[in-house]
């Protein structure tokens, strides 16, 4: 396989955090329901929201066009039962991945969220 595009980006979680703490609008523009809904069953639920933030604006990258076109709500990010993330689009940025597959990798330490994705030709 071809790489297509690699996209890091890293995130406090403090900044998420104040973000969902301002507004409501904040999760529905950034998050789908489910990852809402997965989002807080867990402990850590800053630091949750804001590794997958920083995993939207990875994919983001890794496309080379940023948030262009396209809704971070656009990119869903969740976890299979092992808890390995896999990423579903949809809307327009579906049909850039197509003929795609993504891997991403997501960590968080005590103030920071980092996430790297590799996007590849089939």
């Amino acid at each position: 396989m071809e790489i297509y595009g690699i996209g890091t980006d890293i995130i406090e979680i403090s900044r998420i955090e104040r973000a969902i703490n301002q507004t409501s609008l904040f999760k529905r523009k950034v998050y789908t329901e489910k990852e809402i809904e997965h989002i807080e069953k867990k402990r850590h639920t800053y630091a949750s929201y804001a590794g997958r933030f920083a995993a939207k604006e990875a994919v983001s990258k890794a496309f080379g066009t940023g948030v262009h076109g396209f809704s971070l709500n656009d990119i869903e990010i969740l976890n299979d039962e092992l808890g390995k993330p896999y990423v579903t689009l949809y809307n327009a940025i579906k049909e850039k991945a197509q003929g795609l597959t993504i891997q991403i990798s997501i960590s968080h330490s005590r103030e920071y969220a980092v996430s790297t994705v590799i996007i590849y030709k089939k």
